[in-house]
Parts: C-alpha cells; structure tokens; sequence
C-alpha cells in the first residue's frame, strides 16, 4: 500500500508540472492519463488489491486523484485552444460547406409516376402486409388448394399449416379492400412482392408491382380499356401503340394482357422487345365473379376490372438499366445519376 500511495503522489506532482503549448500535446495527455487505457484507470484498478478496512480512503484518494486529471485536462485546453483558433485560419465570412443532396431510387421514380397517373382518375392509394394468409394470398382469389396455377407462384413460405407466406402479388390488397364492403372501390395498390425465382439479370427473388381495381355497377370490359389507353398515352407518349392479346388468370375472366409499341425501336424490332416490334407490360381482366362471392361482394349487381404490372421492367427501359440486380444493390454511383423527377 505504502509504494502504491508514493506512486500516487508521483503521478499527481506530474500532473500537476504538466504544460501544452498546442492542441496535440493536450490530446496526448489525455491519452495518457483518461484514455481507455491511460494511468488514470490503472490506478483505479488497484482498489480490488487495498484491505477492506482501507477501501473508504483509498477510494476517496483515487477519485480525489481522478478529478485533478480532469480539471487539469481542461484547463490546457483552454489555454491550448484549437488547431483553428491557434492557427486563425477560419474565415467566418466563407459559405458553408455543401451538403451534398441524395437522389430518389429509381424504383421509387417509376412507382411515383405510375401512382400519380391513376391518382387523377380518382384511384386511392391502399397498402397491405408483406407476410400473408393464404386466404388472402391464394384461395380468395379463386386459387383453391392444389390449383396447378399456384406452382407458378414459387412462393416463399414461412409457415404451414396453418399457412403463412410473402406475398406473390399485391393482390393481397385488393381482397382486404373488397373485404371492408365499402362499395365502390377504386384503388391503386404498390408494394414489393416474393417469389422463389433464380437471382440473374432479368429475374429477382423479390420485385415491385402496382395492381389495380375497379368495382361498381355496370363496370365493363370497356372501361377497362379506357383506363389503360389513358395511362399508357400519359406514361410513354402519345405515338404509342397498344394491344391486348388474350391471357388466363384465376382471379380475373375474361383476361388480357397488354402490350405497347417498343419505344426503343420505335417497333422495328430490337433486343429489348425481342425482335417483334411489342412489350409486354402488364396483365388485366374483369373480375371473377368467384373473387367477388369470396368476399360477399353480390356479382349479379356489381362488376370490376382489376390490372396488375411489375416496376422494374419500366424502370429498366425507361432508364436503359440492362441488369434487374443493380435496383437492389445500393451501389451509391448507380444510385447518384437518377434525379428527383421522372
């Protein structure tokens, strides 16, 4: 104990003889004595090695100890003061720094544009969860069990019996909507979707959709059309051509799918519309009138259309983006060349 209190006066009168002429020398003091593993925190270590009937004094002599390196430490800053002030080399007349602004995702650009076309025909913007039932996912939609269409999900399932997965599509959405009663209905739904598929430059295991649905009375194939046309002319130009070629889906009856005039080519044909002048870009039909009894929707009064189509493929063509990954790779020099508006 006795060498252990002269190693104490030693570091206190060493403390005290301590000057610094600039802000350097002051750090490294601190180093010395209140770093992590300066004097200050060895000595303190030693109260494990002091009898018990000692511990009360010796406790107080360490922290009285503690506290002269402190107030030490900050009475040579002030007098050091900073590198700045040392040197005068701050103009406070100078602007500030700019601050670098960052950029929208281009996935976020083409979601926002789609979004805001069916905005103006009075579609609401509705969102669900990722993690779903497979009521909602599968059988409401007119996909019982063991329908063969549910193969061509892949779905990523996180749960069995009872059955809870990602969501394949958004039309999770819509059937939560048509649930609620609340009759019309007419919503726009975004949101990012789940399928077991093999990562490469045109596939993703995950991916962004916009679905749509319109139910009321005397809703027609027509009208369906109509919607489409206005958002292919506002989203690729007035020049574009469009057509509907019959498809299948479960949830919907009659279905199309839609394409548009390769706006690269101008329809000459190219690698991105595959040599036949079309693009694909979304899929549509009327309602099943099934879909609608699982929701206690009555199908001999109220009809609907509903339209599905991915982001990314948008994105990728409207941007010239040749590989799917690069949306989810957070490169910041991808990222930067996209600005706030598209």
């Amino acid at each position: 104990m006795e060498e252990l209190l002269k190693q104490l006066e030693a570091y206190r009168a060493e403390i005290n003889a301590s000057t610094a002429t600039d802000p350097k020398a002051v750090e490294e003091f601190r180093i010395k004595w209140l770093g992590t593993k300066g004097l200050v925190k060895s000595v303190m270590g030693e109260m494990k090695n002091v009898p018990a009937d000692q511990k009360k004094a010796f406790g107080q002599l360490l922290n009285d100890f503690k506290v002269l390196a402190e107030n030490k430490f900050e009475a040579l800053k002030e007098t050091a003061g900073t590198p700045e002030s040392a040197s005068g080399s701050i103009d406070l007349s100078l602007p500030a720094d700019e601050m670098p602004l960052g950029s929208r995702h281009p996935i976020n650009l083409m979601r926002n544009r789609i979004v805001s076309i069916f905005q103006r025909l009075g579609f609401a913007v509705a969102e669900g969860p990722e993690i779903e039932d497979d009521w909602h996912n599968f059988t409401a939609l007119n996909l019982p069990e063991h329908h063969p269409a549910r193969d061509m999900q892949d779905t990523f399932y996180v749960q069995q019996n009872p059955d809870w997965l990602l969501r394949t599509h958004t039309s999770n959405v819509q059937i939560r909507e048509m649930e609620k009663g609340k009759l019309p209905i007419r919503g726009i739904f975004p949101g990012r979707v789940y399928r077991n598929e093999t990562v490469s430059a045109r596939s993703h295991c995950f991916f962004h959709q916009v679905e749509g649905l319109y139910i009321d009375e005397n809703v027609s194939f027509a009208d369906l059309k109509q919607t489409l046309y206005f958002f292919v002319k506002e989203m690729y130009g007035k020049d574009v051509r469009v057509r509907f070629r019959p498809s299948y889906f479960p949830f919907t009856e009659p279905s199309a799918e839609m394409d548009v005039s390769c706006f690269i080519c101008g329809g000459s044909g190219c690698n991105i519309c595959k040599k036949t002048g079309w693009v694909e870009i979304l899929g549509c039909g009327m309602v099943h009138p099934n879909v609608l009894q699982n929701c206690n929707i009555d199908p001999n009064k109220y009809t609907g259309f509903a339209f599905g189509m991915g982001i990314e493929r948008p994105a990728m063509l409207k941007y010239g983006i040749n590989d799917i990954r690069l949306f989810s790779e957070n490169d910041i020099r991808f990222l930067k060349q996209f600005t706030a508006a598209i």
